[in-house]
């Protein structure tokens, strides 16, 4: 073996290793813990689940990075990014113009929209029947500056820090209807909420959901492959029903 060729091969395995190790870089990712059934604590493993939990670690194997999971109250999310504390979000987060501006995102992940949850019984179904009612909604949310946009009266309407809060002022009468993304309260309508609340009315402000980045990330890219990885060999619809039943033909 001859001394050039050990020169090579020695080479060639550096390269190999360095490789590995950007592949292997960690990432700080976080999510917000009561975004259900997007991301929620697992009360028996004490792990984070969900849908985007399952995304997540789909586009990091694909993207080729690891990451350091953290959790934060959503209004943190965007101003973590902002100053470099994070490196990655996804909490259900819909992206808009406002916050293309001082964030990157991924392609959307996920189509949603805005919805009216009251209690059984309740006679309001749309927009209009919340004009002065006192309505439960998640700060910092896209819901909530959309009540502000279009309610004329709007005092009553009240931001809570997480949407377990929002959803027990509905059930205990301290709110009169909760507004806030569509797959979240038809989750917890369908669950804790059963035969106590319903979800009413049409579907407001369609909304794509993106991965956040912070602004100028090297990994927009390879996290936009992976996710058009996983929704063209079924991973992603796969992940999509066991969350939400059947997908849509129209797909997310």
């Amino acid at each position: 073996m001859s001394t050039k060729w050990l020169k090579t091969l020695g080479a060639g395995l550096a390269l190999s290793v360095a490789t590995t190790a950007v592949s292997a870089e960690t990432l700080k990712v976080v999510t917000d813990p009561s975004f259900v059934p997007f991301e929620m604590m697992d009360q028996e493993t004490g792990e984070m689940i969900g849908f985007d939990m399952e995304i997540i670690a789909e586009v990091a194997a694909r993207a080729g990075f690891d990451y350091d999971l953290q959790t934060m109250d959503f209004n943190g999310i965007i101003p973590a990014l902002q100053t470099g504390n994070v490196d990655v979000a996804i909490a259900g987060i819909t992206i808009t113009e406002e916050r293309e501006q001082i964030v990157d995102f991924s392609d959307p992940y996920y189509n949603s929209g805005l919805r009216i949850l009251v209690r059984e019984g309740s006679d309001m179904d749309e927009l209009s029947d919340l004009e002065g009612k006192k309505v439960g909604t998640k700060i910092g949310s896209t819901s909530y500056d959309y009540l502000m946009a279009n309610l004329e009266d709007d005092d009553g309407v009240t931001p809570y820090p997480g949407s377990s809060d929002m959803y027990m002022a509905l059930m205990s009468g301290a709110v009169d209807a909760v507004f806030y993304d569509a797959p979240n309260v038809g989750y917890f309508a369908r669950t804790k909420g059963e035969g106590k609340v319903t979800t009413v009315g049409k579907l407001y402000e369609g909304q794509q959901y993106g991965i956040a980045l912070v602004d100028g990330s090297k990994w927009v890219e390879e996290v936009n492959d992976a996710l058009a990885s996983i929704k063209e060999d079924g991973t992603y619809k796969m992940i999509y029903e066991k969350w939400f039943g059947p997908m849509p033909e129209d797909g997310m």
